[in-house]
């Protein structure tokens, strides 16, 4: 294996770890930003608010994701292997 192939190897699991979590940073980022304009709305600063929807978010958009998240690894993994 040349030393390009091995570069290639590793931009393609960078950038598709990337794609992979992207997903659910950005659902992850939302709820943050929905639920820091509640409390400041509100009043009320208890940490626990705005860290149970956020796992909630995080988990649903897990759930939802999951086949294609795995189906893109699969794929990166069956590429690193030389499959088809």
């Amino acid at each position: 294996m040349a030393e390009a192939d091995l570069v290639e190897i590793v931009r393609q699991a960078l950038l598709s770890g990337i794609l992979v979590i992207a997903p659910v940073l950005v659902v992850s980022f939302a709820t943050s930003a929905v639920m820091g304009i509640v409390q400041a709305s509100t009043g009320i600063h208890e940490q626990v608010v705005g860290l149970v929807p956020r796992l909630v978010a995080i988990a649903a958009a897990l759930f939802v994701m999951m086949p294609w998240m795995l189906e893109r690894l699969v794929d990166l993994v069956r590429s690193c292997a030389g499959g088809p």
